[in-house]
């Protein structure tokens, strides 16, 4: 597969592109990463340096690939966090061009707003970017749990109160959406839920919660989902493979007590996961 990662760079760690376009090609996969920001490092370290984007990058490197005659090849566009509203509108220019060349190509976005705890934490208008024009061209959405209801104003407490919320979603646009850190009320302590909606019905997949606080691993895992469905076209099996490959990468960040996701000492992870994790109708 062909995939253009439009998303954040941080030179040191692991989060938005350098999560994701490593775990995408030990698979196989040829990626095309077009950076919206370039950050020394994660900014919760609490100081960094680097710069945000504006649109003109991503439109002129979009017009270069155009140019090599390759959007025609372009299987998927994936976004992740973005630096401003504006970039958010070229990445959409990005995705009409590709699907233009392209019509069987998709569009996965990942609309990150914010987290539980931390609340929002993303620029002003990025939200209502992803709540008013990204969710409507999106084939397959990827929030957790805090911008699932923030993108539908659903409160999400139970399962039924997430069904709710991803009829709203699906209504918004995307006909996949998968729920990643879905703490609801039949959630054990010690468990960690994700789900996945589509027509083929909701499914839930349950791994161990892991003492460890890590940066990336939402955007590995977005990234790992889309390229599974790419491949097999389930909802369930993309749910399974990238959910059992990002636990075993936390599960062996955790033992090498590491700040940041191990990706490349875990690589095979993404291969052939150590433990296989099924997800279950509901």
């Amino acid at each position: 597969m062909n995939i253009l990662s439009i998303q954040s760079h941080v030179a040191f760690g692991h989060v938005g592109n350098s999560a994701a376009v490593f775990p995408l090609q030990r698979l196989g996969h040829e990626v095309w990463p077009i950076h919206t920001v370039q950050f020394s490092n994660h900014p919760g370290y609490g100081a960094w340096r680097g710069q945000t984007f504006d649109e003109r990058l991503i439109d002129d490197c979009v017009e270069g690939i155009a140019g090599c005659g390759a959007l025609e090849i372009c299987d998927g566009v994936l976004s992740g966090y973005i630096g401003a509203a504006e970039t958010g509108a070229a990445i959409l220019r990005a995705v009409a061009r590709t699907k233009k060349a392209n019509p069987a190509a998709l569009y996965c976005c990942d609309p990150v707003i914010g987290d539980v705890g931390r609340g929002v934490y993303v620029c002003a208008g990025v939200p209502d970017f992803f709540a008013r024009l990204a969710m409507e061209v999106a084939d397959i959405a990827t929030p957790n749990l805090f911008e699932i209801e923030w993108l539908t104003g659903a409160r999400v407490a139970t399962q039924a109160a997430l069904r709710e919320a991803l009829a709203r979603l699906h209504a918004m646009g995307p006909k996949v959406v998968l729920v990643t850190s879905a703490l609801v009320a039949d959630t054990p302590a010690d468990a960690i839920d994700l789900y996945v909606s589509s027509a083929e019905g909701l499914f839930r997949l349950r791994t161990p919660r892991l003492d460890l606080v890590v940066n990336g691993a939402g955007d590995a895992i977005a990234a790992l989902f889309f390229a599974h469905f790419l491949t097999t076209r389930s909802p369930r099996a993309a749910l399974e493979n990238a959910a059992s490959s990002v636990f075993g990468v936390l599960a062996y960040t955790m033992r090498a007590g590491s700040r940041e996701l191990s990706l490349v000492a875990a690589q095979d992870e993404f291969v052939a996961p150590t433990r296989l994790f099924a997800a279950e109708a509901m």
